[in-house]
């Protein structure tokens, strides 16, 4: 069994002392490759570094909503959409990365939506002259996002980062080429609404993702998460389907390599 896991913050402060063992642990558990979002322009650098020599971790690059006043306010090039645009396009041609993001819309944060706008604008614009695919965060703002993603060519579409909508939205987004990112939201019961899509969406459409170190799976709050789990993610998706966990990890894995090129 081989699995990707599609997103996974593997570069933050919190995994220095052990990244060479979790990902040990990882490769043990059949976990064959990582990719890694992008959430603000000063980290773009290091990622890029520490993914350097490493075949089977991938980094995307973009500018996170949560980041986005941080960002506005210390670096000039996030101030001006001109600038991050070609900021942006200059590191993802440069280095070796394989999507555009983490970025999107986050309605529940002080951040004014219009300014996240601007922001996330110049990110679909590089996607589309790059013909990049795009790693979505999305927070109660799906309309706002389904009405930008229209405005924009988007031949390589993207993914929805830890979906938690119903059918209806999630087809929108898979009829636009957006596959839904899956993590261990579906191990908590209460989230049944999230639960219930992912058993009746094309098993075509679903990529797994740890979202590590956050979203812990049920049982775990207030523990840092570890792409190590993603299996009991698989296993969680296999047992709502009602199919084998090798199916889950085959479709997933396939998916995963279409959407990145991988």
């Amino acid at each position: 069994m081989k699995l990707i896991d599609s997103h996974c913050h593997f570069d933050f402060q919190i995994f220095e002392t052990d990244r060479a063992q979790v990902w040990q642990r990882c490769v043990a558990k059949g976990i064959s490759q990582l990719i890694i979002p992008g959430v603000c322009k000063s980290q773009w650098q290091k990622l890029a570094l520490l993914v350097d020599g490493q075949p089977h971790w991938h980094a995307a690059a973009g500018v996170h909503p949560w980041w986005v006043s941080k960002n506005c306010q210390e670096d000039e090039e996030c101030i001006n959409e001109v600038q991050l645009n070609r900021a942006l396009a200059e590191h993802l041609q440069q280095y070796r990365c394989i999507a555009v993001g983490e970025c999107g819309l986050d309605a529940a944060i002080a951040t004014p939506l219009e300014k996240q706008i601007a922001v996330f604008k110049t990110q679909l614009e590089v996607a589309s002259d790059l013909q990049l695919p795009l790693i979505l965060h999305v927070h109660r703002a799906h309309n706002e996002v389904l009405k930008l993603l229209k405005l924009y060519p988007l031949p390589r579409g993207g993914v929805v980062h830890a979906f938690s909508g119903g059918e209806q939205m999630a087809m929108d987004y898979w009829k636009m080429g957006f596959y839904l990112g899956v993590g261990g939201t579906i191990t908590y019961s209460r989230a049944a609404k999230t639960r219930k899509t992912v058993t009746r969406m094309p098993l075509e459409s679903l990529i797994l993702e740890s979202d590590a170190p956050d979203m812990p799976l049920s049982g775990r709050q207030g523990q840092r998460n570890s792409p190590e789990n993603l299996p009991l993610i698989a296993a969680e998706l296999a047992a709502l389907r009602g199919i084998s966990l090798q199916e889950i990890a085959s479709a997933t894995r396939k998916n995963t390599e279409i959407l990145f090129t991988l």
